[in-house]
């Protein structure tokens, strides 16, 4: 038997048209510009480019790519006024540098080094992969891990099965996350050998528009010389004025290394890192209370997502202080004392054992001497970029946390590419309106696209279909049921434009939504893809199903 596959209407029929222009030689009109489509990027080319259906550029065009490099490296070799380079300083010579090796960064140089050019890696750590690989989004990860390991055993003595308390080897458990760490920078090292990526361990700063002088560790200061740059410079955790210097005061890298469980713990911030890190030290046997400067916990997340995880971890928590700061801290030999102001504050200062400070992170903007090289920073530290990554000097480029909000590290991989590929002279361009975001905490909440109360706040027409996990069989044999998937259609076009989980795994369910919004996707497509039983992604397909109104796991919808 011949299957017809028809994949998402909306898309195919768009991309099919392009592709007929194409062959006419008529750009055409679409709804953000000449689009075309390469691999894993939807590419639109800007108002006033030339329309192309080829996106690698000629071989004159990267000839004369090439050439410009060597001008610029030409150029770069008469230091500006005031900042000539001493004999004693090793002058390296690349045609792309990078700064920082976090996620974006070895991103952008193992990309440009696959397109041909010359690369230089400049990263502070001794190892590559950033604050994300290092100290951030991974070993905190393997530690939520072990966490809901724990969780779910406890759990399992409603279901019959009993195991004796669980003995937490600190030693062994800060080795885990070491290995966890170390399997994953060793594999980037390789690929940066494999592709002749020069990387230099180093705290740099711009000289000028084509110099870099980096403070290296062991082997005095170097200068390197480039013809294009990508700023992947990346943030740092706020710091608050008012903190004493204290080793039971941490923030997230310091609350990583599990320097001890304490018997009380309090996160200074109630957004998504603290409340990860709460989660794993509430497993271990901390007791757990928040401060919020906001009116909920999570800020910019739905407010009835993050409801149905607060009512879960209702246990976890001694106190939620919402629309409350903390105002002075002094640490002494009975642990770190508190006070509160605000809503919710205490009359009295509480004493904790471990304060875990969460309060945002700040952009490096202003840390790696940007304005030498003409490279604007704003007020908060931020670069501002066009569509193909580019500052406002136009052979540098700047990518990740520095660039703007959401500070995540899959926006920053996909920056990288664009980047990377625009400074080899392609046609590549970022938009940055469909990046999924997900809380590790248990349950997981991931969304994508305008969250229902942005779409009420802007005005947009929209409908929803929302499955409960209480009526998903997969949800209901893990023990696991509180939860939703939740989808928004444009109203007009009946189009896909946002998506909301709360449940386990939200995670990595996201992803198939993220895909859908991109593709075009209407509750049609979603509701007749054919998602395996019994499974929680089927919740994807039903949530669409109760959209159109032709869900039959639910009883029917009450007629007016």
């Amino acid at each position: 038997m011949l299957l017809h596959f028809q994949p998402g209407r909306h898309r195919r029929h768009r991309l099919h048209a392009h592709h007929q222009r194409a062959r006419a030689g008529d750009p055409g009109s679409l709804e953000n510009g000449p689009e075309a489509v390469l691999g894993r990027h939807a590419i639109r080319a800007a108002p006033d480019a030339a329309p192309v259906a080829v996106l690698r550029p000629s071989r004159h065009r990267w000839r004369r790519r090439r050439a410009l490099h060597r001008i610029r490296l030409a150029r770069a070799g008469r230091p500006a006024q005031g900042a000539a380079v001493s004999a004693a300083e090793r002058m390296v010579e690349c045609e792309m540098l990078v700064l920082g090796a976090g996620p974006g960064g070895y991103s952008a140089a193992f990309r440009a080094a696959d397109l041909g050019m010359k690369t230089v890696l400049v990263e502070r750590y001794p190892t590559l992969g950033g604050v994300c690989l290092n100290v951030g989004c991974i070993p905190s990860k393997a530690l939520l891990h072990v966490a809901a390991v724990m969780d779910e055993a406890a759990a399992l003595a409603a279901h019959g099965v009993s195991f004796g308390a669980p003995r937490v080897d600190l030693e062994a458990l800060r080795g885990w996350k070491t290995k966890v760490v170390a399997r994953l920078t060793g594999g980037l090292a390789g690929m940066a050998k494999a592709r002749k990526v020069t990387v230099i361990q180093g705290v740099g700063r711009f000289i000028d528009p084509n110099r870099l002088a980096v403070e290296t560790a062991g082997a005095g200061r170097k200068v390197v010389r480039f013809g294009e740059a990508i700023i992947a410079a990346g943030s740092q955790a706020m710091k608050l004025p008012f903190l004493p210097e204290d080793s039971r005061i941490v923030d997230s890298t310091g609350a990583l290394d599990l320097p001890f469980v304490p018997k009380r713990m309090l996160v200074i911030g109630g957004g998504i890192i603290g409340l990860e890190m709460a989660t794993v030290y509430s497993a271990l046997g901390a007791r757990i209370e928040v401060v919020e400067m906001t009116a909920g916990l999570m800020p910019g997340t739905d407010r009835d997502l993050v409801q149905v995880w607060q009512k879960a971890n209702a246990r976890r928590f001694d106190a939620v202080m919402t629309e409350t700061r903390a105002l002075r801290v002094e640490p002494d030999a009975e642990g770190v004392r508190v006070w509160f102001e605000g809503k919710a504050a205490p009359a009295e200062p509480r004493t904790y054992d471990l304060v875990l400070v969460s309060a945002g992170r700040v952009p490096n903007g202003r840390a790696i001497g940007a304005e030498a090289a003409g490279v604007r920073v704003d007020d908060r530290g931020f670069i501002p970029v066009d569509g193909q990554m580019r500052t406002n000097v136009a052979h540098i480029f700047a990518i990740g946390d520095i660039a703007g909000q959401p500070m995540l590290a899959h926006k920053a991989v996909h920056e990288a590419h664009v980047a990377a590929e625009a400074a080899a002279g392609r046609k590549s361009f970022f938009d940055g309106r469909v990046i999924p975001a997900v809380a590790y905490t248990d349950p997981e909440i991931a969304w994508v696209g305008p969250t229902e109360a942005q779409c009420r706040e802007q005005g947009v027409a929209y409908g929803k279909g929302q499955f409960p996990w209480a009526a998903s069989g997969r949800a209901i044999a893990n023990g696991r049921d509180e939860g939703f998937t939740r989808l928004l259609f444009e109203e007009k076009s009946g189009r896909l434009i946002g998506a909301g989980i709360v449940g386990t795994h939200a995670g990595d369910l996201i992803g198939e939504l993220a895909l859908a919004i991109e593709m075009g996707c209407d509750a049609t497509d979603i509701g007749r893809t054919i998602h395996p039983h019994p499974t929680l992604c089927e919740s994807v397909g039903l949530a669409a199903e109760l959209f159109e109104g032709v869900c039959t796991d639910l009883p029917p919808a009450r007629r007016r």
